[in-house]
């Protein structure tokens, strides 16, 4: 980038900012007002614009109102506070990032250094474009659903900007590819990507692994531990499963969203981090609130731009075309040329798919090392999937049991077992339709842990807590 205009209505921090920004090899241009700016850049169009929200002569949206004049100029906002109306002001203005004021630093070396001219990060999303029209994928995704199409437009419309991301869908629909999506179309491509399945962790040591600790900070604590947020610096953090981080840590989570600051357990010296956070969840994130496993501050903090992944079951032809790519890679790594046979296709297209593209992915490879031939059959596929009539379903129950009472093991009828059906009265919490759903499913499932994850739409650590917390 050459040359660089500063917007800022205060002398001394337009001095400060501009020394760092020259020190970074950028030539510097300083305007205190809109007028003044206007004059700059009708002289020369600067690669880089630092814009204060807050001027003299009106705010600096206004500067902006024309999106031709700035088309290919590296937009970064000034604000005073990091509030969710200015994330999503800069989100439609395509804006690179933006600097929370007083300016750190270190926040800004680390911009400047991964700013890339808009016309360069247009050229190579057309590539990207032109790829997905060719072979069908889309980054790490597969796809030409138009479910999954308007995915691929919303990961395209967020990469360049620096705001936090959302991702929900059932479990196995490829949260995780989406988020690595997004990184890899963002200025940040070159620095850490890291993800963490908050679900995994031990709710004792979640917080020593995200934010790090101190040696001698708690028992086994040998050495200083840096955390993911220290060691994602510069680039993006994606916390799977969000929502069962342990509700006291999601404050010291939202502290860092809002000021890019944290402390080692252990610790008193607060830490700087420069990391664009992807949170994904297979919950209903406003349910999740609403029972207490999620901050409403913190949702509003995450939820700036939300991504809904469709399930495989909604996505048509896009079935045989992934089936297609899971086969193509086992014979690149293990050899062989096999293909599907005309009713293992159909088959593929029928099945309701509970566990999505992880099942899909886990019934390839199963009929692959079962088929002898060339051509793979249906009686593969279907003997590796749990049969779609074999998932237990709800049903509201009938309008004259219909109560406001609740969940009672020991009372008959409140939720009862029907054959394959359970069967739910009205006003039953949440949290015991889920317990005796899950319960039922396993059972029905013969106790197998995988295939019960797999129709419920959960990950199979989910699936653990849940029957640890239920004695199982």
């Amino acid at each position: 980038m050459g040359h660089a205009l500063i917007v800022e209505d205060d002398e001394d921090a337009a001095r400060m900012i501009a020394a760092l920004v020259v020190r970074e090899g950028h030539m510097v241009m300083c305007a205190h007002s809109i007028e003044a700016a206007r004059r700059l850049i009708a002289m020369q169009r600067p690669d880089l614009l630092l814009l204060d929200l807050h001027l003299p002569d009106g705010s600096g949206f206004d500067l902006l109102a024309d999106p031709e004049l700035l088309r290919d100029t590296a937009l970064v906002l000034m604000t005073g506070q990091a509030s969710l109306e200015t994330s999503i002001r800069a989100l439609r203005l395509r804006a690179a990032d933006y600097l929370v004021k007083p300016i750190n630093p270190q926040h800004l070396k680390g911009l400047l250094s991964r700013l890339i001219p808009p016309s360069q990060l247009r050229a190579e999303l057309d590539e990207v474009q032109d790829r997905w029209r060719e072979t069908g994928r889309f980054g790490h995704l597969i796809g030409r659903s138009q479910e999954m199409q308007r995915v691929y437009r919303q990961m395209t419309r967020v990469a360049g900007t620096a705001v936090s991301v959302f991702v929900h869908g059932e479990s196995g629909t490829g949260k995780g590819l989406v988020a690595r999506g997004v990184h890899d179309l963002s200025r940040r491509r070159d620095q850490p990507f890291l993800a963490v399945n908050c679900a995994a962790l031990s709710p004792h040591l979640i917080e020593s692994e995200i934010f790090g600790h101190e040696r001698g900070s708690f028992t086994g604590a040998e050495r200083q531990h840096p955390g993911f947020f220290e060691r994602a610096h510069g680039g993006t953090l994606f916390l799977d499963e969000v929502t069962e981080m342990p509700i006291e840590l999601q404050a010291k989570l939202l502290r860092v969203l809002e000021n890019g600051t944290f402390t080692r357990v252990g610790s008193t010296q607060v830490q700087q981090t420069d990391v664009r956070v992807i949170a994904a969840t297979n919950r209903d994130p406003v349910e999740a609130m609403t029972r207490g496993k999620l901050r409403e501050d913190l949702l509003y903090r995450l939820h700036v731009f939300p991504i809904g992944l469709p399930p495989l079951r909604e996505r048509g032809d896009d079935i045989p075309l992934i089936a297609h790519s899971f086969l193509q890679e086992l014979h690149l790594a293990e050899g062989g040329a096999s293909r599907f046979s005309p009713a293992a296709l159909a088959w593929l297209r029928g099945y309701a798919w509970p566990g999505n593209v992880r099942e899909l992915r886990n019934a390839v490879q199963r009929a692959w090392v079962m088929t002898t031939g060339t051509e793979i059959g249906e009686e593969w596929l279907s003997t590796t999937a749990a049969a779609p009539s074999r998932s237990p379903r709800l049903q509201a129950a009938p309008s004259s049991r219909a109560t406001m009472a609740g969940f009672d093991d020991t009372a008959p009828g409140v939720l009862e077992p029907e054959g394959g059906d359970l069967v739910v009265v009205v006003g039953t919490p949440l949290a015991d339709v889920e317990r005796r759903v899950i319960l039922a499913t396993y059972e029905r499932c013969g106790r197998n842990k995988e295939r019960t994850a797999g129709v419920l739409g959960i990950s199979m650590k989910t699936l653990y807590n849940r029957l640890k917390e239920y004695r199982v």
